[in-house]
């Protein structure tokens, strides 16, 4: 009898093309996602080589980091976006590989676009070089993110050298409070485990709470899962995972599709699989949470306090404690609740999906942002904006004094011209709280969606349960 394996061993199994002990395994690719960042230098090395992609139609390109989120009609006016965004289209263009440009119907985000497009499917191998590329992990594949070297050797061979990771499962068990999405979910388990708790491991997310979460919400959880240290999360498949997937554009249709879902249901973890290591957690100790320092461990449930350096569990950590709050300006002990903000900005390859423009809506229909902030609805892909569009979620923002802007990673980090300005605080939706991130000295508080929203309406840090039954 076989030893059991868990959906990590069976995927990583089934895809290495050679191993050697004390090597890197070679694995096969089947998707690779590129973009305008990461991709020059790769495409240079395959030029100076005189080497052809080995195969475009594994390869996927879209324009997204750079590009501006107003009047994309017209050309870019940043030099240094505008050079990148031209210069991926020629890399494009000269190699072979489809590109979702701007203006294309199928533009947005990376990690937005593959899942909606049907090309994210359960048991792949995917990468991109961008670390959250571990947001498809939610369909039962192993994602991870690649660097430019990295990206060139898959674009040469479509295969990548790898060293095997080590296999971590997060159970959590139970029913959300009110008001609790699954944003507050990775944020609890990142406050838990600290920024740094699952380096080396691979995630694997089970237990009944995240079986009862949409895809949409799963992919939230695999997107943050490098911002506790891992190389990638993922959740195994079903009846969830493949309603979602079904008619999509570039999946399996018809009979091919009800193949597909017979092997994909074989790909979830054995009884008796054994982790390299097991944590648990109960949902009803997850709260609304926020983070008050500039990395995504330093986050507190909402009405919490935030710690003094006395009671930090690791004392080395108290120097960078210091510092994270003088550069946020704020004071150990005290609150966030009640914090007046600047900037709200909801989207990203975390947030910026149809279901959490729906959460946001929901919560300012017939309300009105405050006079001080400003506020970015950043939709993930032209898809999303077209659907939210067509639901009329553009007529509730606009009446709230919301911004809808066009698809694109925006003010997550601050490569384009959707910058915070220094020194004022911003509730994002996005993955990433270092300093200077969404601009030079800007200060981030990362949130939900639906905090991002109350705090849009309040002017302030709010707890958002006041505002929901």
């Amino acid at each position: 009898m076989s030893t059991p394996k868990t959906i990590f061993e069976k995927i990583w199994n089934a895809h290495v093309v050679k191993h050697s002990e004390g090597y890197p395994d070679a694995l096969f690719i089947d998707r690779h996602f590129i973009h305008e960042v990461t991709s020059p230098q790769a495409f240079d090395g395959l030029r100076k080589r005189g080497i052809k992609v080995f195969n475009t139609s594994r390869t996927t390109a879209t324009a997204d980091h750079n590009v501006p989120t107003k009047d994309q009609h017209l050309p870019i006016k940043e030099a240094l976006s505008r050079h990148q965004v031209d210069t991926l289209r020629k890399n494009c263009k000269e190699f072979g590989v489809e590109l979702y440009d701007l203006g294309h119907p199928f533009q947005g985000i990376v990690h937005i676009i593959g899942p909606e497009l049907g090309l994210t499917l359960p048991g792949m191998t995917i990468v991109c070089g961008d670390s959250h590329t571990s947001t498809h992990g939610a369909f039962g594949n192993i994602a991870f993110g690649i660097g430019t070297s990295e990206v060139e050797q898959v674009l040469a061979t479509q295969c990548i050298l790898q060293y095997k990771p080590k296999t971590m499962k997060i159970e959590i068990n139970g029913v959300l409070g009110k008001g609790v999405v699954s944003k507050d979910i990775i944020l609890y388990i990142i406050s838990k485990i600290s920024a740094s708790g699952a380096t080396g491991f691979f995630v694997e997310y089970a237990g009944s709470t995240i079986r009862s979460l949409t895809m949409e919400a799963r992919m939230t959880i695999c997107n943050m899962s490098i911002e506790m240290g891992a190389r990638g999360g993922l959740i195994a498949p079903d009846e969830t995972t493949f309603n979602y997937i079904k008619e999509r554009k570039f999946a399996p249709q018809g009979a091919a599709f009800d193949l597909a879902v017979k092997n994909w249901k074989q790909l979830a973890t054995d009884e008796g699989a054994v982790y390299d290591k097991v944590l648990k957690f109960d949902a009803a100790d997850i709260a609304p949470m926020i983070t008050y320092g500039t990395n995504p461990g330093m986050g507190i449930k909402i009405t919490d306090r935030i710690p003094r350096p006395e009671e930090l569990k690791d004392t080395s950590e108290q120097t960078s404690f210091k510092k994270s709050l003088e550069y946020m300006g704020l004071k150990p002990g005290s609150q966030l609740l009640g914090q007046p903000i600047d900037y709200v900005f909801i989207g990203s390859c975390t947030n910026a999906r149809i279901e959490d423009l729906r959460l946001v809506a929901n919560i300012v229909k017939g309300k009105k942002k405050a006079g001080s902030v400003e506020v970015w609805v950043i939709p993930g892909s032209k898809q999303v904006e077209e659907q939210a569009k067509k639901e009329g979620l553009d007529i509730i923002f606009n009446a709230a004094g919301f911004e809808l802007r066009s698809p694109g990673c925006s003010a997550c980090l601050g490569m384009n011209e959707d910058k915070v300005p220094p020194g004022k605080y911003c509730i994002s939706t996005s993955n990433r709280n270092f300093e200077g991130r969404q601009g030079p000295k800007s200060r981030t508080f990362l949130a939900s969606p639906l905090s991002a929203a109350v705090a849009a309406i309040t002017g302030k840090v709010t707890d958002v349960r006041e505002f929901v039954n």
